[in-house]
């Protein structure tokens, strides 16, 4: 970005926008950071009901080390900071049929788990798609995902050779199909591809990187709840110096000719030398008075509902998270994207975090969550507000009748893409833009989205993508560009 960046301000304390923050403090700007709400966190939110305490957001963290990063921008440690631990295993896949395996990032145990679950065959390809994962993690990382583009050219070079030597702009379920042929172990390493907005068959095998990510690199819950994690970088910024202001609405952005030169908010004005959007893409549209121009529009990623439980009983196999199959698979994402259907025999995800953290829930109770993918609002005119209660009991059900919940929970809240949109998400999903291919890497909207301007974006609607890993990034490239060339 040319010109000057001093006074910077982040709109947005969501993870994106704290880790811009950090990363900004230790370069020596002067940063505020404004929150509509009365706590950081954006879409990682939290919600107390009688005593127990839920997150709102995700749900699954991987690649601590990200965190670390920011700390450390600051001069801190991530040890200083939060009580991450461990999940063995990673997660419990319970199937239609039955059948059931634990997860594990350990390669030994994960292998002599797979030979036990399909036989040694299938065994010996988890250890060579393993090996093919961890070449496509070291390939992508600080090319693909850890930099910012401002053309496709910028993809030339030896590491493009690489990744497409590696199969990565082939189909991400061939890819996974070339190592694993047991249909039940080809669902694990590929249900990922939903959360990047595309069926495992349409995704490119380069997003093969967010298994790697989980079953290998490892799955962590830090105490206190997931809320802690945005508590504990906001408390680092803020004793770097970084001025908080919460329960604040951003009105504006003011402008003289192309660079903004002031946000105003409902109360008051915060004058600026360059501006960190870190909001929802709904909400970010509305500040820019429209996108910068694309050839075609954005396709959005489907949603999701997420149910909050509360259990006097755990049943089924205890694990912190548990996937479980319906046993339909593609038909389910055609149902959910392209149909704007709900899934009629659904795969859903189970959270128990009070089986890590007790303290999460009044004493012998259960905090568990049921993350239910649905069509986003502009795949499907669904009536959320008459039909969201009764989709939950409906999906809440269906893990009784799995033998996965207790009969005798009770839902204490819903969240439904009516939620994700008021939260300023565009379409209604938390997952924003899909990762197709022509929204990935340089095709996706760049997190500099006026060449002249001096805003710059952070989040998953930007570079490089959706999740706990790639917003964080996203706010260290947004500091980037603000520490000019």
């Amino acid at each position: 970005m040319r010109g000057r960046t001093d006074s910077v301000v982040v709109i947005g304390a969501g993870l994106s926008g704290l880790s811009a923050a950090l990363h900004l403090r230790g370069a020596g700007h002067e940063v505020t950071v404004l929150e509509q709400h009365s706590h950081p966190g954006g879409l990682a939110g939290r919600l107390d009901v009688a005593g127990h305490s839920l997150d709102t957001g995700p749900t699954v963290l991987t690649m601590p080390e990200l965190l670390d990063d920011a700390f450390a921008a600051v001069g801190g440690r991530l040890a200083d900071h939060l009580d991450l631990v461990p999940l063995h295993p990673a997660y419990r896949a319970e199937f239609a049929d039955g059948s059931a395996l634990d997860v594990h990032t350990d390669a030994d145990a994960m292998s002599h788990a797979i030979a036990e679950f399909a036989g040694s065959r299938e065994a010996e390809g988890y250890r060579e798609l393993r090996a093919w994962l961890t070449r496509l993690y070291r390939v992508e990382r600080d090319r693909f995902i850890g930099a910012s583009f401002d053309s496709p050219l910028d993809l030339l070079g030896r590491d493009l050779v690489a990744l497409a030597r590696l199969g990565g702009f082939g189909s991400l379920s061939r890819a996974v199909g070339r190592f694993l042929h047991d249909d039940r172990l080809r669902r694990v390493f590929t249900f990922q591809a939903l959360y990047a907005g595309v069926s495992p068959t349409d995704a490119l095998a380069a997003y093969a990187v967010i298994a790697y990510m989980d079953t290998i690199a490892g799955v962590w819950f830090p105490r206190g709840g997931m809320r802690a994690v945005p508590q504990a970088l906001a408390d680092a910024a803020a004793a770097a110096g970084v001025r908080f202001h919460y329960d604040t609405e951003v009105a504006s952005l003011e402008r003289t000719g192309p660079r903004v030169t002031a946000v105003r908010t409902t109360t008051a004005r915060f004058p600026c030398d360059a501006v960190v959007l870190a909001t929802g893409s709904a909400q970010s549209t509305r500040l820019l008075r429209g996108e910068p121009r694309r050839p075609r529009a954005l396709r959005w990623s489907p949603s999701a509902m997420v149910v909050h439980l509360t259990a006097r009983r755990l049943v089924g196999g205890r694990a912190h998270h548990t996937i479980s199959f319906g046993a339909a698979w593609e038909a389910t994402f055609d149902e959910i994207i392209r149909e704007g259907r709900f899934m009629s025999d659904p795969s859903l995800l189970l959270t128990t975090p009070t089986l890590t953290d007790p303290g999460l829930a009044p004493a012998g109770r259960h905090v568990q969550y049921v993350l239910a993918p649905c069509p986003n609002l502009d795949a499907a005119a669904i009536r959320w507000d008459a039909v969201g209660r009764r989709y939950a009991a409906e999906v809440v059900d269906e893990l009784v009748a799995r033998e996965l919940l207790d009969s005798d929970v009770e839902i204490l809240s819903v969240t439904t893409p009516d939620d994700w949109a008021r939260a300023g998400q565009a379409a209604g999903t938390p997952f924003s833009a899909a990762h197709t291919f022509t929204q990935t890497g340089p095709f996706r909207p760049r997190n500099l989205p006026f060449r002249d301007g001096n805003v710059v974006l952070a989040g998953g609607g930007t570079t490089p993508g959706v999740g706990i890993p790639p917003v964080l990034i996203s706010g260290r490239l947004a500091a980037e560009r603000l520490r000019g060339r």
